[in-house]
């Protein structure tokens, strides 16, 4: 039995779960929502990226008792992009710290790019972003990647970088 189960806080994450189960028709689940994973055999879990880990990941994987024949698919969704080696890297060391190293060996781990809207944050991630948008700005401009560059012309404005064809590998993998 297969199951997709997602953590969202803006939207993007839960779009790509939901665009990913209709091309499936497999189950889909919100964390907060699930009550037995270990009936699953293959799990994929679409989750949104906040503050270097991923949103109810861990939460839900501790409720896994027994990896044996298990297939664990892992999608992380945030701004980054993930065709820059250190954004990933960054990203998997997050999700290190979140899993057992067993389950982390086992997963399948992708890397999703969503969307952001500054108008919709909460105070605490506005706050956050308006911290690194300034970290940003004051850095010298030889030590600014483009990754950097994008966010501080992007700061403060609607950003959209989801694409469903990015869960084409994902698809081919379940």
């Amino acid at each position: 039995m297969k199951v997709i189960i997602y953590g969202s806080k803006y939207g993007s994450t839960k779009k790509y779960a939901e665009y990913l189960a209709g091309n499936t028709n497999i189950p889909l689940i919100e964390y907060k929502e699930v009550k037995d994973i270990n009936r699953y055999e293959t799990i994929i879990y679409l989750g949104a990226l906040y503050a270097g880990g991923v949103l109810g990941m861990k939460k839900t994987f501790k409720k896994l008792i027994n990896l044996e024949n298990k297939k664990i698919i892992i999608a992380t969704v945030g701004l980054g992009d993930p065709k820059v080696l250190e954004n990933t890297i960054n990203i998997k060391e997050g999700i290190k710290r979140q899993l057992s190293n067993e389950l982390y060996k086992k997963a399948h781990i992708y890397h999703l790019r969503g969307k952001i809207n500054y108008q919709k944050l909460n105070v605490a991630h506005k706050t956050m972003m308006k911290l690194l948008y300034k970290k940003a700005k004051s850095l010298p401009d030889d030590k600014k990647d483009e990754e950097t560059k994008t966010f501080i012309e992007t700061y403060n404005e609607v950003v959209d970088f989801v694409d469903f064809n990015s869960l084409g590998p994902i698809i081919e993998d379940i």
